[in-house]
This record gives C-alpha cells, structure tokens and sequence, in this order.
C-alpha cells in the first residue's frame, strides 16, 4: 500500500518487524507521529548505515506525512568485525629510524609496540563488508514494520473521519440557524425603520423613494447571505475532501481557515444577540475539529 492509497488516515502508529540474518536476527521498530512535512528518520547498526536511502525509500511508499522513527536492531553475532590491518613496511622504517636517530644522537629510549601503532600510516580499520542478504533482511523487518503502522493510521484515520462527519452535520445545522434568523433580523429591523420614518414622515420633508432606499441599504449592511453562502460551498469542499485518497490534512486545515474567517464576518455584520450565540458554537466546533483534523496525514 502507497502513501496516496488507501482511506482516511491519522498520522500516528506503531509497528515492528522482524528478518533472520545468518546466526541472528534483524528488528525493525517504526513509531509515527504528527508534523507538518514527512520527515523520516533512520538509526541503523555501523555496519548497515550504507542501507539508509534504501530503507527511506521503502517507508516513503508507505508514509505521505508526518515523523517517521526507524530503528533497527541486529541481535546475535554479527558476522562481519572490523579489522586492523598493519602496514609492516612503513613499520620497520620507522624502527629502522629511530634505531639511527639513537645511533647519531646518543639518544636513549625505546620505541614501543603501542607508540609505532599510533604513527601515521603503521595501522589502519578496514570496516567490514555487509554480510550477504544483509540488505533483503533489512528492507523485509522495514516493510513489515510499515505494514503494520500504515494499518494502524489507517483505523485511526476512519475512526477520524467518522468524528469529523458528525461534527460537520452539527456545524450545518448551525448555519441553517444562522440564515433562518438572519432573515428574520432583517425583517424586524426593515419594519421598524419603516414604522419610525412612517411616524416622523409628517414632520420633514424627504422623498418616500429616498427613505425606501435607505432602509434598503441599512438592511444590505447586515445581509450575510454571502458569507453562508460561501460557508456553504467551504463545508461541501470539506465534506468532499474527506472522500479523497492520500494526504489531505493540510487541505482540511485551510478550509477551516476560511470557515473561521466566514463565521467571524457573518457574527459581526449580523449584530444579533441570538446569532451572536450561534457562532460562538461554531467556533467551539471549528476548534475541535481543528484538533482533529492535526492528526490527520
């Protein structure tokens, strides 16, 4: 299973796996948690690190976001050890040296076994080949453990979607409140201007077509039919995105974004008491469903 298939998925999982190889044994330990980019990190045995792209490239089939930890662990005799190689040639010119700087100079001392293997060039560590089937072995305990992880962020993430479902059919009826008393707002108010200019309409002289407008444009002041309208459109792209495959968290988070930025409005033009209450629910939805939707790849 690839990053970009699959259903609705968290960013957070466990798993582990396990390869023979040789006398002992390989395991692999993968722990997923939130970020905002993938960002996989590998800690592997000396002998191995030369393995790292590979085991890279392995976990990002599986992984499209989030920190990705993989440990892996070799149990059992390791096959290969380093070893030191000694340069007998350079050796014994350095004696041969010494021997003639004594000689010349009338100096005393002797030049021991542990200061010649300390000079330039006398003794090198030559790191051990990787043993054969090391690199299958590494990759089979990897995959499984990717395996199990992807499948644990993918429970989690239905788990997840579930909740944000529910959650989005609480926020639309929400805003189904919203536009019915928004449109009741706008009568009471229409009225009432109507009814006071109507009563001072005998005492000043102003054109009844000049009084129509502008208790047109008093009323368009608190009109927020743009804004539901386009909270509308911003719940059906987040409804719809939940369907898609793949890494869609960021995608959710920005349509929050604008569904925040859209109450807030519609909660300021309306200056209603009532309504007033009806955004600060949705922005107590919203702030959960942000905290949801973090979780998500």
């Amino acid at each position: 299973m690839s990053a970009t298939e699959g259903s609705l998925r968290s960013m957070t999982g466990y798993g582990r796996g396990q390869a023979a190889l040789g006398a002992g044994s390989l395991s692999a330990e993968l722990r997923a948690t939130n970020s905002r980019f993938l960002d996989i990190r590998v800690r592997l045995p000396r002998d191995f690190n030369a393995l790292e792209a590979q085991v890279r490239a392995t976990a990002g089939r599986y992984f499209g976001r989030g920190q990705v930890d993989i440990s892996v662990r070799q149990r059992g005799p390791a096959a290969n050890r380093p070893e030191v190689v000694v340069d007998l040639e350079a050796a014994g010119k350095y004696v041969s040296a010494a021997a003639q700087l004594r000689e010349r100079f009338g100096l005393e001392g002797a030049l021991t076994v542990s200061s010649l293997l300390e000079l330039p060039g006398v003794a090198q560590t030559q790191e051990p080949t990787l043993e054969e089937g090391a690199l299958e072995a590494v990759l089979e305990a990897v995959e499984q453990a990717c395996r199990q992880a992807a499948a644990m962020r993918e429970r989690e993430g239905a788990a997840l979607e579930a909740e944000l479902r529910q959650r989005l059919e609480g926020i639309g009826a929400a805003v189904t409140q919203i536009e019915a008393r928004a449109e009741e707002v706008k009568r009471g108010v229409r009225e009432r201007l109507e009814k006071r200019l109507a009563t001072l309409a005998p005492e000043i002289e102003i054109d009844p077509g000049r009084i129509a407008q502008e208790v047109v444009l008093y009323v368009d002041r608190m009109d927020i039919t743009e804004e539901t309208v386009r909270l509308r459109s911003h719940l059906a792209q987040f409804n719809e995105t939940l369907g898609l495959r793949g890494p869609v968290g960021r995608k959710l988070e920005f349509l929050i974004q604008e569904i925040g930025r859209e109450v807030n409005t519609a909660g300021s033009k309306a200056a209603d008491a009532p309504i007033g209450r009806h955004v600060v629910e949705l922005k107590t939805e919203l702030e959960k469903l942000r905290e949801q939707v973090l979780n998500l790849e």
